[in-house]
Parts: C-alpha cells; structure tokens; sequence
C-alpha cells in the first residue's frame, strides 16, 4: 500500500515467507510519509521485534510476532522498555527521561494493524542538531563582526568570499576593490577564470537588519553594470531584499545578476572557510561491511 503524499517512491521488502504469500514484509512510515530505514526499523529491532538477517533485509522476528498477536493499539518507547535489549540501548544513547521527539509508524505483513513506535533522535541525528544549532550562533556572530568593520574591509570581504568559491586564482591577481568615490556603482571585480576572460562585477551594501535593499539599488547596479558592458554581477547585503528588488533581478534581461542576502552570506563564508576557522572535529566511524564479507571463507 502507498501512502498519500509520500515524498519516497513505494518499495517493497520481503522475505521467503512473504514472497510465497505475495505480502509486504515491512512499510514504514516518519511523521506520515514513507522512509526505508527509518528510525522505527532501529527501535524495533534493538528490542528484538525485528530481525535483519541480511543486508537490506528486515523481517518479523518470533517476539515481534508475540507482540503483535497481543494486538496493541500503539509499539511506544513504554512498551518496548519491556525487554532488557531496548533499555540497554537507551543506556548507551540516550537518558530514558528524554522526551519523544517525532512519531513512526509500520504497517507490518499483510495486517491492517498500524503501529505507531515513538522515538528520540538517534546519537547521530543528535550531532547532525548540534551542528545546526552551532552554525546558527556562528552565522549571528559573524554578521554582528561584518556589521562592525569598516566598509572597505566589508569590501574586501566580498572579493575574498568569491576568490575562495574558486572564482579567479589569488587575490593579487584575480580580484580588484573598486570602492570609494567615483566607482561607478561597483564596489570590486573579480576574474571569472585564471586568464581574466571574463568579469564578475561585485557591490556591497552594508546594512543594519531591517534595513531592507530596495528595487531603486538593484536597478541602479544593473545601470552601473550596463554602463561598463558588464554581463555578470554578484549584489551582497548584510541586510535582506525586499520583493520588488527580486523581482526586478530575475528580470534583468541578457544581465545575469545575483543577490545575497545576510543570511546566504555568513552560509557561504562558514562554508568556504571565509573569517572562521574549525575548532574540533568529530568522526562518525562504522562497521566496514566490505571489509568482513572480504574475510568470510567462499
């Protein structure tokens, strides 16, 4: 059966039991949509209702199908405390007192039992949040940093971001800080390749937040850029765009023309390695599969 709205293709899973019998094995189902793999598959065979006797492979095991005919309304972290398998997972990867953080549910062989397993973030899932979190507080940091410097280091900042997105080869030589009085409304220039075959025009507003780029700058940088036969220009804000100034840059014909905001900018430097620097490394290792088949006798 294929869930509505799912945003995953239908697959099946079977075993030699449900090939015989033309039934689904497992489907599992995360806050409502299919996901093969899910964290469902992990609660329920840390406590021993499923089994994976191969790779790629899940089915039912004797316990689960104990549970089963039991005919629970809901698997939830209550039940599956039952057996010393599951707790002793919660020990290793989490307090027990955490709360839920999301709900699965399966359809399991061919019953029309739904089961609904609730579930914690996995030790990796926790990592992948404290990671987001983290660039968040860096990428607020970093904006507030941005806001205090000078407009000519902001502008050099710029050139600096598009050497380092591979744009041009070295700042003595591929990029240029315009800037200043009389700069025809551009800010700096940067080399598209190492030859200079083409140039990207760049400008830099500076902005507090809330203090929204308007339409009237966009369409004065597409004049400047006009005025010096220009075909690429990068406009970056510390601020946002207001609606009608991306509007007029998706219309700005033969120009291709690319805002960024201050969000996409403390992104991109975080993501290139512009002002920050790494602090720590974590490792996630796994079990090489590869590795044991190769050692197994033929």
């Amino acid at each position: 059966m294929a869930h509505a709205g799912s945003r995953w293709p239908h697959r099946q899973r079977t075993d030699p039991q449900s090939a015989r019998t033309g039934t689904n094995d497992f489907q599992w189902y995360h806050d409502g949509d299919y996901q093969p793999g899910s964290l469902a598959k992990t609660y329920l065979k840390q406590a021993g209702l499923v089994e994976q006797p191969k790779r790629a492979h899940v089915q039912i095991s004797a316990r689960g199908r104990e549970v089963l005919s039991r005919n629970p309304v809901k698997i939830d972290n209550i039940l599956l405390r039952d057996f010393k398998e599951f707790r002793d997972f919660l020990g290793r990867t989490k307090s027990e007192d955490a709360p839920a953080r999301s709900l699965a549910s399966t359809q399991i062989g061919s019953s029309s039992t739904a089961v609904a397993v609730e579930t914690v973030d996995t030790p990796e899932e926790q990592i992948a949040s404290a990671s987001r979190t983290l660039n968040e507080s860096l990428q607020d940091a970093l904006l507030k940093r941005v806001l205090e410097s000078n407009p000519t280091f902001f502008e050099g900042l710029i050139v600096d971001l598009l050497l380092a997105t591979g744009y041009g080869g070295s700042r003595s030589d591929a990029g240029e800080q315009l800037g200043g009085p009389g700069d025809g409304g551009v800010d700096g220039v940067i080399r598209e390749d190492q030859l200079g075959l083409d140039r990207i025009y760049l400008q830099a507003k500076r902005y507090q937040p809330g203090n929204t780029v308007g339409s009237e700058t966009v369409q004065a940088f597409i004049g400047a850029l006009v005025g010096k036969g220009a075909q690429k220009g990068v406009l970056i804000t510390t601020s946002n765009f207001s609606k009608a100034a991306l509007n007029v840059a998706s219309q700005s014909g033969s120009l291709r023309l690319v805002l960024i905001d201050g969000s996409e900018l403390t992104r991109l430097m975080i993501r290139f390695g512009v002002g920050v620097r790494t602090a720590r490394t974590v490792e996630i290792k796994r079990v090489d599969l590869d590795y044991f088949e190769d050692l197994e006798p033929e």
